[in-house]
């Protein structure tokens, strides 16, 4: 099989005092997201699907909250070493395609920013990384604007055959 897809979810709840990260970008709002690391829940959605395309596991068994390393940790940094262990599998991002859902603040002046930084990450063109906007239209926590949900998925191509 010379493809692979793997799809990742992640949320994390909105705190005062906090950076909003989203795909590498601070983004300016009144409140950020609450995690262990930058909580950037787009990153750790696609580093989800990476690692899952591959039956890797999940992020939280190679950067587990509970290991004082990773505190404030950049996602970006924590991607690319996804990325180098994917490669080392013999396998690389294809493309990937993602969502993230917040009622505020609007993401769309940002999306080339966080596609370019993403895409810097992988070492793939920016046309490789797609990344939509939506609301949850003011239902559940993150329509109460409680979190941010990032879904993505990924495919990952082979890089030699076996």
């Amino acid at each position: 099989m010379n493809v692979r897809i793997g799809n990742g979810y992640d949320i994390h709840r909105l705190a005062v005092d906090r950076r909003l990260v989203l795909g590498g970008v601070e983004i300016p709002h009144d409140r950020g997201l609450l995690g262990h690391s930058d909580a950037d829940s787009l990153t750790h959605a696609i580093m989800d699907a990476m690692l899952g395309a591959l039956a890797l596991g999940d992020i939280g068994h190679y950067f587990p909250p509970s290991d004082p390393k990773w505190a404030g940790a950049d996602s970006i940094e924590l991607l690319k070493e996804v990325n180098t262990l994917v490669g080392a599998q013999g396998w690389q991002v294809g493309n990937l395609d993602s969502t993230v859902v917040a009622e505020r603040p609007k993401l769309k002046p940002h999306l080339k920013a966080m596609r370019d930084r993403l895409a810097a990450a992988l070492d793939i063109g920016p046309d490789r990384v797609s990344i939509k906007a939506t609301t949850n239209e003011r239902l559940g926590p993150v329509g109460l604007e409680e979190g941010i949900a990032a879904y993505a998925v990924v495919l990952l191509v082979a890089t030699s055959v076996e």
